[in-house]
């Protein structure tokens, strides 16, 4: 059992310890299912930390959008300083997919903007499962689509142990086999440099580099140093250096997977070729000889997760690897706001499996492209353990899997009641809100507002900021990180309005907030 060390200087107030109680004891029992009916302003979030803490496994929880996840993450972290707490969300800021539209012959290339900072997180995330169970990752529904083998990715670290023999030029040839780049100058995250006997290796997934110190072929010493200037900040007696991406295989493996390419490629020309598709098929055998050339050559490629089923030794429609496979068998998964978020995942599979149809029918890809994908909602069910659904108005399908009992988390820990609400004219809708705007601010408190649309909330910020009012926007095209920087520096007073559109619904705790306004409530969208 992992201890997580809850800190806090509070204590369970209103209907929390009854929900405390009912769901750690449902746990304990067995329960595959339970839901937790929390009103907004209750405390589902201190609820659910005192929950796991008692639950003492490995948990994982859902979220259906980043906003959340990240104020998620953030709340989890100070309520568990001393655990691993763990981030795990889409690492794209900019994603468009390949595909190919008939009707116009237009092919888009996929065009892709990684966010470094959450591709770090992303593998610190799996690289705390594998080595420690005191565990708690916050992601989103990104975390039923398909990442390399576990097996694969914990058989590859590089373990370091000081007194051990270990060659200097194997531990280089070792670390590029995991996708370590070597770059003397540029120190960056996923890349390695040489100073004699010092190798220095900037952990994809670590903001510290670690240094191993050689006599001969003998490790003298391990350090985690400052990547600034230097300065040792520990010494380690053993250390693991885990890969710089999730997909990884050993050489040998990709050997045999490339056979597969090739036999799979061959059978798929002759059926293209058989049925007339001579362009098709010119045009698979280009594109799937040049990834095939890559791999051989550097053990990648560019979009070498269409061949995961390969390269991990899967059958044909057998579900990927997803971050399911790198709990262990017992864990706990927290679906927070699941009456948003369980749609979520059922609708992921339909849009992915179309778009690689199409590609698949016309020679941009092998059939095999297709066992790239999210999970099916059943194979995401069969994953699960043990769940807690958390919602203020839980579907029929969390209610049907916990058997219609649900534990209710009514009264507020604050004694608050729900808010006043106060409908206006539409027509001085703006007027009306200016006047709110001046009251709230004048005694320090802040203001939420939500739009229709992002050119909506993108004007009206415009607009009150040439009136000199302090205002921020924030839809879905600002970036994850800034996101969580937008909404500190609304608790921190940095600015007094932050106007968005559906980011702003539900989940998010802000305090210091005394006043949502809804634009154009009337209209169909919200």
């Amino acid at each position: 059992m992992a201890q997580f060390k809850l800190q806090s200087t509070f204590q369970p107030q209103g209907d929390q310890p009854q929900a405390i109680v009912q769901l750690t004891e449902g746990l304990k029992r067995g329960d595959k299912f339970q839901t937790l009916l929390g009103v907004t302003g209750s405390g589902k979030t201190f609820t659910m930390a005192n929950v796991i803490a008692n639950y003492g496994k490995p948990t994982l929880i859902m979220s259906h959008n980043k906003t959340l996840a990240a104020q998620l993450y953030g709340e989890l972290k100070g309520f568990f300083p001393e655990n691993a707490v763990e981030f795990f969300i889409s690492y794209y800021d900019y994603y468009q997919p390949e595909a190919y539209i008939p009707q116009s012959d237009t092919f888009i290339e996929k065009d892709t903007s990684v966010n470094d900072d959450i591709d770090r997180l992303r593998l610190r995330a799996t690289s705390s499962l594998l080595e420690r169970e005191d565990v708690v990752i916050v992601a989103s529904v990104s975390c039923i689509y398909g990442l390399g083998s576990p097996i694969d990715y914990k058989k590859m670290l590089v373990f370091l142990e000081k007194g051990k023999h270990y060659e200097r030029d194997r531990l280089l040839h070792d670390l590029i086999d995991i996708h370590y780049v070597r770059n003397d100058i540029e120190f960056g995250r996923g890349h390695f440099r040489v100073r004699g006997d010092v190798v220095e290796v900037h952990p994809a997934y670590e903001e510290e580099a670690v240094r191993i110190e050689f006599f001969g072929d003998e490790i003298e010493r391990i350090t985690i140093v400052n990547l600034v200037d230097g300065h040792v900040i520990a010494h380690k007696d053993k250390h693991a250096i885990y890969p710089a991406r999730h997909f990884v295989t050993e050489p040998e493996n990709l050997m045999r997977a490339v056979k597969e390419i090739e036999a799979e490629l061959e059978e798929r020309l002759i059926f293209l070729k058989s049925n007339g598709k001579l362009l098709e098929a010119q045009r698979l055998e280009m594109r799937t000889r040049y990834d095939i050339e890559m791999m051989r050559e550097i053990g990648f490629c560019s979009g070498i997760e269409n061949y995961s089923r390969h390269i991990a030794g899967r059958k044909a429609g057998d579900p990927p690897y997803t971050l399911f496979d790198y709990f262990p068998k017992e864990f706990l998964t927290i679906i927070d706001e699941s009456h948003q978020s369980i749609p979520q995942v059922r609708g992921m599979f339909h849009g992915d499996r179309s778009r690689k149809e199409t590609l698949v029918e016309y020679g941009f890809r092998l059939p095999s492209a297709l066992d790239n994908r999210p999970l099916y909602f059943d194979e995401f069910e069969q994953r699960l353990h043990q769940v807690i659904f958390t919602s203020a108005t839980p579907a029929d399908y969390e209610l049907e899997r916990s058997g219609g009992v649900v534990v209710e988390q009514i009264i507020r820990p604050t004694g608050l009641i729900d808010p006043k609400i106060t409908v206006k004219p539409i027509a001085t809708q703006i007027d009306d809100l200016l006047e709110q705007i001046k009251q709230r601010t004048a005694r320090g408190e802040r203001v939420l507002v939500t739009t229709l649309t992002k050119r909506m909330s993108e004007d009206l910020t415009d607009y009150l900021q040439n009136l000199g009012i302090k205002a921020r926007y924030l839809h879905s095209e600002i970036d994850a990180i800034d996101r969580v920087e937008i909404l500190r520096d609304l608790r921190l007073a940095e600015f007094d309005v932050l106007i968005g559109i559906n980011l702003l619904r539900e989940g998010l705790d802000l305090p210091e907030v005394s006043l949502v306004a809804i634009l154009d409530a009337d209209k169909e969208g919200f």
